[in-house]
């Protein structure tokens, strides 16, 4: 089994910079990490994490799994899956492309056609997978109001692991990870916008997940404040399978690198079989 090493963009924006001038901005950033295995964006910053009024005017469209985004004229709604997918084969990485809001041909059981959805491409440029939000914040507005939940798990291979895909406000729900863990997922990889109200219970949640998964975990948050006062909280991290953090961001722009290793989380699980001991 080869390790990982991945590479985790803590975008900072604000309200002043173009959405097109971001896209274009942070496929750079991308690109200067080729060489890496696992490039890491994260929630919603195509769109702004928290501009909600804007979000359907900036909704994207999202093609098929397996699919490369066709080439054409300039279009709006293609512009974040044709840059993500362009910088992951211009970098030969694998890409979590963090979220975006997408606009379906379908609208969902609630009747609306936006969703908060995460994107996978591979280095060929492929989509590899796309997970859409099951666990929606806002209790009764924003993102819980205006979007609708997504009813999938969805994980994927990437390069000896698999990977299960969550975004955000599904951190606050122990019996999806556990899901995850019973579909045969190794890694947890979460991109979010989480503010920095609440960066200690990010912190620490992060590292129960990682801890009673015996799972490590690479989160992306944002950094920045937007949609007028939102304050993000930063503090992107990787930890391992033991909940050890191998790496953590502060709270400004930043890219964190770290090496992981399955056959240390295939250790901690021998050494420390606690999975085993599951009644339920």
């Amino acid at each position: 089994m080869s390790e990982l090493s991945v590479s985790v963009i803590q975008v900072s924006y604000g309200d002043d910079e173009a959405m097109a001038d971001r896209i274009e901005r942070v496929a750079g950033m991308v690109r200067a990490e080729a060489g890496q295995d696992l490039v890491v964006l994260p929630e919603l910053w195509p769109v702004g994490g928290f501009d909600v009024k804007h979000w359907a005017e900036r909704a994207q469209q999202v093609p098929a799994v397996g699919t490369v985004p066709a080439d054409g004229p300039d279009d709006p709604a293609l512009a974040v899956v044709r840059a993500m997918s362009a910088a992951a084969r211009d970098a030969g990485v694998h890409l979590h492309a963090g979220s975006t809001v997408e606009r379906s041909a379908e609208p969902g059981p609630e009747g609306k056609d936006l969703w908060n959805s995460s994107l996978v491409f591979g280095p060929d440029g492929a989509l590899r997978a796309t997970y859409r939000k099951v666990h929606r914040f806002g209790f009764s507005s924003g993102e819980a109001r205006t979007i609708e939940a997504g009813s999938d798990l969805v994980t994927v291979p990437i390069e000896g692991f698999t990977a299960h895909l969550a975004t955000c406000f599904d951190l606050r729900f122990p019996e999806f990870f556990r899901a995850g863990l019973d579909a045969g997922a190794d890694l947890l990889v979460i991109p979010a916008a989480w503010p920095m109200p609440r960066r200690e219970h990010w912190r620490t949640l992060l590292r129960a997940r990682a801890i009673e998964n015996q799972m490590p975990v690479i989160a992306c948050n944002t950094a920045g404040t937007h949609a007028g006062d939102h304050e993000m909280g930063g503090a992107s991290v990787v930890v391992d399978a033991a909940g050890s953090v191998l790496a953590e961001a502060g709270d400004g722009e930043q890219v964190l690198r770290a090496v992981l290793d399955p056959a240390h989380t295939a250790q901690q699980r021998e050494d420390f079989p606690v999975l085993a001991a599951r009644r339920w």
